[in-house]
């Protein structure tokens, strides 16, 4: 009875998030039609997001805000994954056992930070360096993908950390007694004994860095504008619905509605891209 009771509730489980998603996904449809049936495809590759007046609709767009929130998240996710992986190296392998627990509990202290901190944060210390290195107002692509990286590097550090500390000590005993060194033993060991967790939280990350929104807007400049440089302002998908979405009606909130729909496509295509080739690899 018990067994029959908990596989129901794990189905039910299952199901439920299906459910969800699909829920979501709908939403976001019906109420993006409008601007689905006014722009189509063009919306991807218009650069205006010009609201309108009595009866004019206006012109809205999404390629910057897309463009700005890819590049943002790139730019985090090339400088987080070897930080993060660093760090869970040395605290599995290298750290003395005294300094290991201090050092995660400061990882852990990282990820309870709210956004909000680290957007304000970001604004007074990254953006007068990067403003002093490259000139501009400091604030841009590359302000908002650093501070995104630091929000993101607890995540992936903390759960590779974990994986690989799950590798069998015998393994790592075993290479040493047949004369592997050190990195060897990361490289040809740890490294592909934890690969699947090392993958998720790589994946977990990305989800994270796609969606961010407060500490992204202090940093990114709010400005619906293709960026020339890696240090010009723009503006990415969640900073313009959190800027304009309390305001916006009929078409430009339905086209709010496109946004947050190519978002959620996107969110969840690269996350399921990335799950599936890996795993069907592995």
């Amino acid at each position: 009875m018990v067994g029959k009771l908990f596989k129901d509730f794990s189905l039910f489980s299952a199901v439920l998030i299906l459910i969800i998603l699909a829920g979501i996904f709908s939403i976001l449809y019906v109420y993006a039609s409008d601007s689905i049936h006014q722009f189509g495809f063009d919306f991807f590759t218009t650069k205006t997001w010009v609201p309108g007046e009595d009866d004019d609709g206006g012109v809205f767009g999404g390629l910057i805000p897309i463009v700005g929130t890819l590049l943002s998240t790139l730019i985090a996710m090339v400088l987080a994954v070897p930080i993060a992986m660093g760090i869970a190296i040395f605290l599995t392998e290298v750290a003395f056992p005294w300094l290991i627990k201090p050092v995660s509990i400061a990882i852990e202290l990282l990820a309870a930070i709210p956004s909000i901190i680290y957007g304000m944060w970001g604004l007074f210390y990254f953006a007068p360096i990067v403003q002093e290195l490259f000139g501009g107002s400091g604030v841009g692509l590359l302000t908002a993908g650093i501070v995104l990286a630091i929000m993101i590097i607890p995540f992936m550090s903390a759960i590779t950390k974990d994986a690989m500390n799950t590798v069998p000590g015998v393994l790592k005993e075993s290479a040493y007694a047949m004369g592997a060194t050190k990195y060897e033993v990361i490289k040809d060991v740890v490294m592909p004994y934890s690969k699947t967790a090392i993958i998720g939280s790589v994946i977990l990350a990305l989800g994270r860095a796609l969606g961010e929104t407060m500490a992204v807007a202090f940093l990114i400049g709010s400005i619906v504008t293709l960026p020339g440089l890696i240090t010009d302002p723009t503006t990415s998908i969640p900073v313009l619905l959190a800027n304009n979405f309390a305001e916006a009606q009929d078409l430009e909130l339905s086209s709010m509605y496109y946004l947050a729909l190519i978002l959620f496509a996107v969110s969840f295509g690269i996350i399921s891209f990335a799950k599936f080739y890996f795993l069907r690899r592995k």
